[in-house]
Formats: C-alpha cells, structure tokens, sequence
C-alpha cells in the first residue's frame, strides 16, 4: 500500500486513464505533459490554438497529442487545469460543458509581482480551486500540482522530480485519483492535504517557493515528513 493513501486505502490504478493538460503549451502545463507521458500516462495538451497545441504535442513526442481546449477536455478522463492566472475564469466558463462529469486539477497559483517579489492575491471565492469548483458545478474538482518547478519538469536530464504533491478536494475517489497520478512520475508522491478551503494557503505558499528560489538559485519542492 501506498502510505500517501491514508491507513487501509490503496491508490487506484490509473495508468488507463487520459489526462488532459489545458494551458500544456505553457512551462508548466507543458512540463507537466512531458512527465506524465513519460510515465506512460496517455496525455493531450489544450490550447486555443490546435496548431499550437499540435505543434507542441509533436515536440514532446511520447505519444502526446495536441487539440483545442474544448477537444482535449471532450477527450480527457482528467484534465490538469494550468492556465494563467488572469485567464482562468474565462477558460473554465468556456469550457463548462466540456468538462462536465470529469475529474478536474486546478494547479493555478494566483500571484502577483513588484519589486519586492511574489506575493500572493486575494480570489474573491477564496482560491483558484474554489473559484474551479463554483464555475463547474458539474465537474469533481481538486486542488494539486502546485509547487513543481516549471524548469525541472521540463528538463529531460532529470530522472526524478523530488517532491510531494499535496492533493486537496471534496471527493476522496478523486483525490485518491490526483494521488495515483502524482505516484506515476518518479520521485514524487500525492498527499491528501484537506478540502479545497484549504487551497488558498497552498497556492500562496508558492510566493514563498520563488522567494527561496532567488535567494539560494534552486529549484525548491515541498517533503511531507512522518507520512
């Protein structure tokens, strides 16, 4: 059993399903994408544009493909929403319909930045996965994926991606899902870390990453100890 699964609960197997990436043609949609395929997950990248995303999927090889956002969610079982953040609410809104009756992974850190660096911005329904999950009442949406580096995912010299994915959510089959993918890619692990009220710490810790990136020139992840 996986530890990360809680006590007397297995992760289930995912390796059938198709996970979408929207915004995969961005560093960390695109990074994402690259890891899961590699892992064997079958994988499509969005983008508004199909000949981007096509273009991209070609780039990455791996058996990726590309479509517009609207057919990379119509084909997806669970699909990775990593778009920026002053799109996120139009895209989700556009793509209701879509995504409806999916498992859907807001990994979204809304920042903003000034001279002194990352800070974290208010969302009126308290977090990226919130506002997700009131523009898609009929998806399952979960909170993940937040603290990888853009750089390390895409660098195809590095083997492993040392990190814990925390997982948030509402249904536990779905997050239990989010766990399961995360364990695919080597070196990482998806930990349950609450319900999405909790998101908004989680995506603001990511100011906190970048501050300790600039000072020490790293590529900083998270490790959940005694689990």
């Amino acid at each position: 059993m996986n530890p990360a699964a809680g006590p007397g609960r297995e992760l289930p197997d995912v390796s059938d399903l198709v996970v979408g990436v929207l915004g995969g043609t961005g560093d960390q949609g695109r990074g994402l994408a690259y890891r899961l395929a590699k892992a064997g997950q079958q994988v499509v990248i969005g983008s508004r544009s199909a000949e981007r995303a096509e273009d991209c999927a070609t780039e990455l090889g791996l058996g990726v493909r590309g479509a517009d956002n609207a057919r990379c969610a119509r084909e997806s079982d669970v699909v990775i929403v990593a778009v920026p953040w002053d799109g996120h609410a139009e895209t989700l809104t556009s793509l209701r319909a879509e995504l409806a009756g999916k498992i859907v992974v807001d990994c979204v850190n809304p920042l903003g930045f000034d001279k002194q660096g990352a800070y974290a911005l208010q969302v009126p329904e308290g977090s990226a996965a919130q506002q997700a999950a009131a523009l898609l009442p009929d998806s399952t949406v979960t909170a993940a994926f937040h603290h990888l580096s853009a750089v390390l995912l895409q660098d195809e010299s590095v083997e492993t991606i040392d990190t814990d994915v925390m997982v948030l959510g509402e249904n536990r089959a779905a997050t239990d899902t989010v766990q399961a993918l995360a364990g695919r890619i080597p070196g990482m692990r998806g930990v349950f870390a609450g319900r999405l009220r909790n998101a908004h710490q989680v995506e603001a810790l990511v100011a906190n990453l970048i501050s300790v990136n600039r000072r020490y020139k790293a590529h900083a992840g998270l490790r959940i100890t005694d689990v």
